[in-house]
């Protein structure tokens, strides 16, 4: 059985990504995320939720949280990497491609068959990380209520 329970830790400078779930100041990823487009109408309740359920990654410079990148997985052969940010003041520095390059290395996620994400407005930043559209987009199906 895969452990997810151990901490994992990169260091870069004076920044930090960790998964430590209970470390994440909820504060700064809700003030965030309630003004992301993509995450429009999410609650405090609700992200506490989502963070409960997914493998989190926590960009941090000294105590405070600056980022934040969100895995939903089955630890098998799916991923699908989402609630992804770096406050604006810190922008411009590779941070962003830092974190989600240490979120795709941890060892329950780099050897899953499938990542997926959905952007609406970085396919650029994705496609130098890698990522690319659906091979056949035929295929692609989802149900939004």
């Amino acid at each position: 059985m895969l452990d997810t329970s151990t901490i994992y830790r990169r260091k870069r400078g004076g920044f930090l990504v960790h998964s430590d779930r209970d470390a994440i100041d909820l504060d700064e990823p809700y003030a965030f995320l309630r003004t992301a487009p993509w995450a429009q109408g999410m609650t405090r309740a609700g992200l506490e939720r989502s963070l409960r359920h997914s493998l989190c990654f926590s960009l941090q410079e000294g105590n405070r949280q600056i980022g934040l990148a969100r895995v939903i997985t089955d630890y098998a052969t799916y991923a699908y990497l989402c609630d992804i940010y770096v406050i604006e003041s810190h922008r411009g520095r590779g941070l962003g491609s830092w974190l989600v390059r240490c979120a795709l290395k941890h060892p329950a996620i780099n050897s899953l068959k499938r990542i997926a994400l959905i952007t609406h407005d970085a396919k650029e930043f994705y496609a130098r990380l890698g990522f690319q559209p659906p091979a056949d987009p035929e295929q692609y199906m989802e149900r939004i209520p």
